[in-house]
């Protein structure tokens, strides 16, 4: 079993969740890409293929729960809810590639919240998510080749 599907699996017990055979297909399905976000409704088609029953607000709810325990990061893409199995609670950023989807995390100082809070006076800032985008070395090579 995969790395990240036995980490997902062993989160999901430690914090009194269930491990179904439902649950495992979302985190498997997210696992063959862990460094990109993948669309919930690509996850939703995938998992109906095998269980026709499985509504979209289930699956939802599961990866919004997933979200709440550090197994999966999601992100709104325009219109499209998106997720990322993840594994690691730490908060971190993202470098995107806009030709291929490809994540990178990227390391950067922390936040100065009291810089903002100035700018938003009665305000209570609750985190932040920062996400730079661009075209990878990868991408870049491509085009030049």
């Amino acid at each position: 079993m995969n790395e990240l599907i036995m980490q997902a699996r062993e989160t999901l017990k430690n914090n009194g969740s269930r491990w179904t055979k439902q649950r495992q297909q979302m985190i498997e399905i997210l696992a063959e890409h862990p460094d990109r976000y993948l669309d919930f409704t690509d996850v939703d088609q995938r998992l109906r293929k095998t269980n026709p029953g499985l509504s979209y607000g289930t699956i939802y709810r599961n990866l919004k729960e997933f979200e709440k325990l550090g197994i999966v990061e999601t992100r709104q893409e325009g219109e499209k809810m998106q997720a990322k199995v993840c594994c690691d609670s730490r908060h971190h950023h993202h470098f995107i590639c806009d030709v291929c989807g490809r994540v990178q995390e990227i390391k950067m100082p922390p936040i100065d919240y009291d810089f903002f809070a100035k700018q938003l006076p009665g305000a209570k800032i609750n985190g932040h998510v920062f996400e730079l985008h661009g075209i990878c070395a990868e991408c870049q090579a491509k085009r030049k080749g």
